[in-house]
C-alpha cells in the first residue's frame, strides 16, 4: 500500500534518512521505533508530503506522491501535539474540518462518543487540558475512515481508560484491513496491537520485521525486552531475522 524506495533526506550535512526501502501493506499495524534523531519524524513527514526527499520515491496504491496531494485524503494523521485555534469550540473544530473535507460525508464518530467529546462541544480549545486536546486529535484522525493511519505518540497524555479505548479502536481498524503506522516511546502500549516493527537508527533502517519473527529470534515476548535484546545482540539477531 505504501512503498518507499531508496529514500534519502539530508539537512545540511546531517543525513536524516539513508536509502530507506520498506513496503507497508494493508492490515499491518507497524510500530516505527528508534532513538531521538533516528529519522522517524523525517520519514513520517516525507509520507505526508511535509518534507521533500532529495532521492527516492514514495507510492501509495501504486501512485507516486510527488506533486499530487490528493493522496492525503487516504491518511488519518494524529500529531503528537495538536495545534488548534484557541477561540474555537470543539464542535467548531470538527465542523471546520468536515467543511474542508467535502469529499467525505460518512463520518466515523465512534471516538467522539467514546471520549464523550459530544458532551463538551461548547468548550473552547483554549480551556482544554492536554489530554482532552489529544482526544480531539485522535477523533479527527479517525473521523473520515481513511485507509491509512499515522499516529504519533497517540496515547501520550491520555488517562488509562481513554488510552485503552483508543487502543481498542486501533486494533479494530487493523482487523478491518487498514494500514496503521504508530510511533511511541511507551512500548507496553503497543502490546497486542503492533504486527510489525520498523527500527531506525542514525537514519538507517536497522530492521523491518513481524513481531512474531522478532519474538522467535530473541526468545522474548514483551516488546521492550525484544528491542533491548536485539540492540544488545544486533549482529547475531540480524542474521536470524533477515
Amino acid at each position: 500500500m505504501i512503498k518507499i524506495e531508496h529514500l534519502s533526506k539530508s539537512f545540511g550535512k546531517f543525513a536524516a534518512l539513508k536509502d530507506i526501502n520498506v513496503h507497508m501493506r494493508q492490515g499491518q499495524a507497524i510500530s516505527l521505533l528508534g532513538p531521538n534523531g533516528s529519522g522517524k519524524t523525517t520519514l513520517i513527514k516525507s509520507i505526508l508530503g511535509l518534507v521533500i526527499p532529495e532521492k527516492g520515491n514514495i507510492t501509495i496504491n501504486g501512485q507516486s506522491v510527488k506533486r499530487d496531494w490528493s493522496y492525503r485524503s487516504l491518511i488519518g494523521y494524529m500529531p503528537q501535539i495538536g495545534h488548534y485555534p484557541d477561540n474555537m469550540t470543539i464542535d467548531q473544530v470538527f465542523a471546520l474540518i468536515k467543511e474542508m473535507r467535502k469529499d467525505t460525508h460518512d463520518y466515523d464518530e465512534e471516538l467522539i462518543r467514546g471520549f464523550q467529546l459530544n458532551k463538551l462541544g461548547n468548550k473552547t480549545m483554549r480551556s482544554l487540558s492536554g489530554g482532552t486536546r489529544q482526544k480531539v486529535s485522535a477523533s479527527l484522525a479517525f473521523l473520515f475512515s481513511p485507509s491509512v493511519y499515522i499516529l504519533d505518540e497517540p496515547t501520550a497524555g491520555l488517562d488509562p481508560v481513554s488510552s485503552e479505548l483508543l487502543k481498542e479502536k486501533i486494533l479494530k481498524e487493523r482487523e478491518a484491513g487498514k494500514l496503521i503506522l504508530i510511533t511511541s516511546h511507551v512500548l507496553s502500549d503497543l502490546e497486542g496491537i503492533a504486527s510489525h516493527i520498523i527500527y531506525l537508527q542514525d537514519g538507517d533502517l536497522r530492521f523491518y520485521s513481524a513481531v512474531e519473527e522478532l519474538q522467535a529470534a530473541t526468545g522474548e515476548e514483551k516488546l521492550n525486552k525484544v528491542i533491548a535484546h536485539i540492540m544488545k545482540n544486533e549482529s547475531r539477531v540480524a542474521k536470524t531475522i533477515q
